[in-house]
């Protein structure tokens, strides 16, 4: 079993190519399913519905979704629906940064995957909406976004200006690959 769940982050780079990104998931549709592995992957939700100052893009995630389901389609991967649910944009399922989930946003989407795939036990209980969240003030909104944006948008601003990546300067976890053995 194997989950490929990849593209957003080529999302938001300014070249982006849907066909390109598309082209990589379909070459690891490929040769995993080749290999004789389930693969299931995802489509990603509306990010102008996360994140507002990332409307702009909601084009190229609608693309990258048609694509990943064509490429699914043609090497029998199993797509977990995602964009399609409201609960998807929720922001409690998203980190701080509002490009990873956060663990309750994992939770429903290893609860989609397994739905997707048909898991004794799952179900579509993920698609459901959380319980209302308060409402804020609008300063508090304005006040949230500036502190989003000051956070994490600035900063990558500056990295994309200097030709850096957050990963520049870091090493692997597990930089050479080794045997998994059980534990215990």
């Amino acid at each position: 079993m194997v989950t490929v769940v990849a593209g957003v982050n080529d999302l938001i780079r300014p070249r982006f190519d849907a066909a390109e990104v598309a082209g990589h998931l379909e070459a690891m549709f490929a040769s995993l399913t080749a290999a004789g592995a389930r693969v299931a992957t995802l489509t990603f939700p509306d990010v102008g519905k996360i994140a507002p100052i990332a409307r702009p893009l909601r084009s190229r995630v609608f693309q990258l979704n048609d694509r990943i389901r064509v490429a699914a389609a043609r090497h029998g991967v199993v797509v977990a629906e995602t964009a399609s649910h409201a609960v998807s944009t929720d922001p409690r399922l998203w980190s701080a940064d509002r490009l990873h989930a956060s663990p309750l946003g994992h939770e429903r989407i290893a609860a989609a995957v397994a739905h997707a795939l048909g898991l004794p036990g799952s179900d579509d209980g993920w698609t459901l909406p959380l319980h209302p969240p308060v409402d804020p003030a609008g300063w508090r909104i304005l006040g949230a976004e500036l502190r989003w944006a000051g956070t994490f948008l600035g900063p990558w601003l500056v990295r994309r200006l200097l030709g850096r990546s957050s990963g520049d300067g870091r090493t692997a976890k597990r930089p050479a690959l080794l045997p998994v053995r059980p534990t215990g």
